[in-house]
């Protein structure tokens, strides 16, 4: 692939060529607030000279912390223009990671946005490290500096700065289910790599699209298709303001693209069947006509009606949930890719479409799978490594290949499936192992749950750890007895003897990522509900019931 641009060589065509077209949408205490090309591109400018202005070194660090918002994107692409390298760190992390990221990558500045609680983060700020506070939203406090202040003492830099190609561009800190995040490492040439690939393979069009974006910023997928598809395709972004205008938010944006990770999907399933029982939904949708209306209002509703992608990405989408939406006219599109592979491995697309599994390999992916069937993936835009961690990068990255962590095997027709995590396989006290996924997949299939963690380390049979949906809670103890009980009568005859679940434990408390036992991305932390529930295991296991309330 000849001829990649940095994101910088596309902000200043898109400055030249369209400079009044809106680039970005933010709302604002019941307003929107705009910015065009020409705009944003004299906002990054002024930024990248106040950046300068601070003396650091050439490939100096600059950390941001914030939820999505203009700004974000905007100090992003000051950083690169100041000739700096980027650290973005997810705007819900705790104190302790925060102070971890910053030293670990040696950051000197931090841009602090849009948050929910930065008391709850300040004091992980170290000592030395200058903090920069966004403009409309941005958290202020003695001896930060003012975006808006510093726009007023700087000119804008002129011309055409540009980046080598291969220069690094960002340091990415996974959000990690275990230890500490850990640093990836990016260059310019990665991601013009990613998002020139990705522009081909799902046909993206300079100008056409709309894109909403809420999902956090400092993780691949949504930079990669929020930030870099923008900049690179010419979209407007609009954002979420905040969760209780989510809707309202995304009914005014009308995105043509959406992203959603498989928690979002239940959680939009969840509010329509709310509304709309599953047998009244089956009724209406059997009959003609009427299905095309019921199809329509509801996508209105979630303010899709005019979207030609809808994905899903982050971690496997069940079977279940793709079908049930397809019936909606809602075909999810699922992306199989890490951090470490700037988000370009394998997609499941029509009309090259396997419900169940994870697509096939993107142009220019490779694939093969380790003695212990571990999935290796080759691109051209794997990670240089991981930032000040040389042992853990050897491991990572084997003669050019990938090690994902990921299980899975392609079937005949060269689809992936993902079969589970190398270091979620547990073993019971009967010596067999266990790959928690694939049975979490089944389970979850019952709409009254929400979140599910099967554990069994140490234990004859595993258990199922249950978080009920909002219609699960709705629900009486007989019922969800009953109700889970039969959903273990289906499943586990489908499981190996070994691997069926004697019970299912109804938890009281939700997983979050405010409690530290969901990840920023909305996974499951596994060694956190270990420690906090594997006291109980041995007694639930006994109980004389197949569900099992907490």
């Amino acid at each position: 692939m000849q001829n990649l641009k940095t994101p910088l060589e596309m902000l200043y065509h898109w400055e030249q060529k369209t400079p009044d077209k809106l680039f970005m949408r933010q709302p604002l205490a019941g307003s929107w607030k705009t910015l065009t090309w020409k705009q944003a591109a004299h906002e990054v400018r002024i930024m990248a000279a106040a950046l300068q202005s601070y003396g650091l070194p050439p490939k100096s660090k600059v950390a941001l912390v914030s939820k999505n918002c203009a700004h974000w994107i905007l100090a992003d692409l000051a950083i690169m223009m100041a000739g700096y390298e980027s650290v973005p760190i997810y705007p819900n992390v705790n104190a302790e990671t925060l102070n971890y990221v910053l030293k670990h990558s040696e950051a000197k500045i931090l841009f602090v946005g849009k948050l929910d609680d930065w008391g709850f983060m300040k004091a992980g700020v170290p000592e030395g490290v200058q903090c920069i506070s966004f403009p409309w939203y941005g958290a202020k406090q003695e001896g930060f500096r003012y975006w808006e202040d510093l726009a007023k003492q700087h000119k804008p830099l002129a011309g055409y700065v540009n980046r080598p190609i291969n220069d690094v561009m960002t340091i990415i800190y996974t959000s990690g289910t275990t230890g500490n995040p850990k640093g990836v490492v990016h260059s310019f040439y990665n991601f013009a790599w990613a998002v020139s690939t990705g522009k081909v393979v799902f046909g993206l069009e300079d100008g056409k699209d709309v894109l909403f974006s809420y999902l956090p910023l400092s993780h691949i997928a949504e930079r990669m298709l929020i930030e870099m598809a923008a900049v690179y395709c010419n979209f407007e972004i609009c954002f979420a303001e905040s969760l209780d205008l989510f809707v309202a938010n995304l009914a005014e944006a009308q995105p043509t693209i959406f992203l959603g990770v498989p928690r979002i999907w239940t959680k939009f399933q969840m509010g329509i069947l709310a509304k709309l029982p599953q047998k009244k939904l089956d009724i209406l949708l059997a009959i003609p006509i009427i299905n095309n209306i019921i199809r329509k209002k509801i996508k209105t509703g979630l303010g899709l009606q005019n979207c030609r992608h809808y994905f899903s990405g982050a971690a496997p989408i069940s079977a279940s949930l793709v079908n049930w939406w397809a019936k909606l006219g809602v075909d999810i599109e699922e992306v199989y890719a890490m951090t470490e592979n700037c988000a370009i491995s394998h997609v499941n697309k029509k009309p090259d479409f396997k419900v169940g599994t994870q697509g096939k390999p993107m142009p220019g992916a490779e694939i093969k799978f380790s003695d212990a069937g571990e999935i290796l993936v080759k691109v051209p835009c794997n990670m240089l490594g991981y930032y000040k961690e040389p042992e853990q990068t050897a491991a990572a990255l084997v003669d050019g290949w990938l090690h994902t962590g990921d299980m899975g095997k392609t079937d005949e027709d060269g689809f992936l499936k993902i079969t589970g995590r190398v270091k979620e396989i547990f073993k019971t006290d009967k010596g067999k192992y266990v790959a928690p996924a694939p049975i979490e997949m089944k389970i979850s299939k019952n709409y009254l749950i929400e979140q599910i963690c099967v554990v069994g380390s140490s234990l004859p049979q595993p258990i199922g750890l249950v978080v009920l949906s909002i219609e699960g809670r709705t629900k009486d103890r007989d019922y969800l007895k009953e109700s889970l009980g039969k959903t273990l009568s289906i499943v586990n005859p489908e499981l190996e003897k070994h691997e069926r679940i004697q019970k299912l434990v109804i938890i009281s408390e939700d997983w979050t990522i405010e409690n530290g036992l969901l990840t920023p991305t909305m996974k499951i932390k596994r060694n956190p509900i270990e420690s906090k529930y594997s006291p109980q295991y041995e007694v639930w296991y006994n109980h004389t019931e197949a569900v099992v309330f907490e």
